[in-house]
């Protein structure tokens, strides 16, 4: 976001391309956790849902169409605890997921297309579920987050 802010929304799509990776993986290690967004229309096809987190998208889909409040879902497992949180859309993500020649200018489909040539990320409007964050730490750590 702060590159779309600061640079623009060309450098921006350039900028997730090689970065959006790294820092996730980097919190990660700050957190001791694995963290993951992944969705029912990937970009990146390493950001693909399971089947479980495709229920839970789908859950708040639901949601989010019922004009609810969405909440957490977590599930303690024996050693580990996993959250799911609903990535929601707004304006400034409407720039590279939204509509093609509406929110998504010219410029900006055809690098997409370019450095992403089976992106299924596009086509959303405002307040919509474009994915979750998929949290998975250690339940040694989980005092830390509660």
């Amino acid at each position: 976001m702060k590159t779309i802010q600061k640079k623009g929304t060309l450098e921006a799509v350039t900028f997730c391309n090689k970065q959006a990776y790294p820092l996730t993986d980097s919190m990660s290690l700050v957190h001791n956790a694995i963290i993951k967004r992944v969705t029912d229309q990937p970009r990146n096809p390493s950001n693909k849902a399971n089947t479980e987190e495709l229920n839970y998208i789908k859950s708040y889909k639901q949601i989010i169409a019922n004009n609810e409040e969405p909440k957490p879902i977590t599930k303690e497992l024996d050693t580990k605890v996993k959250v799911y949180y609903p990535i929601i859309t707004n304006n400034m993500c409407l720039q590279c997921h939204g509509k093609p020649n509406e929110t998504i200018q010219p410029r900006t489909l055809k690098l997409i297309k370019q450095l992403y040539p089976n992106d299924k990320a596009i086509g959303y409007d405002i307040n919509e579920v474009r994915g979750i964050w998929s949290v998975t730490f250690n339940k040694e750590n989980k005092k830390r987050y509660e």
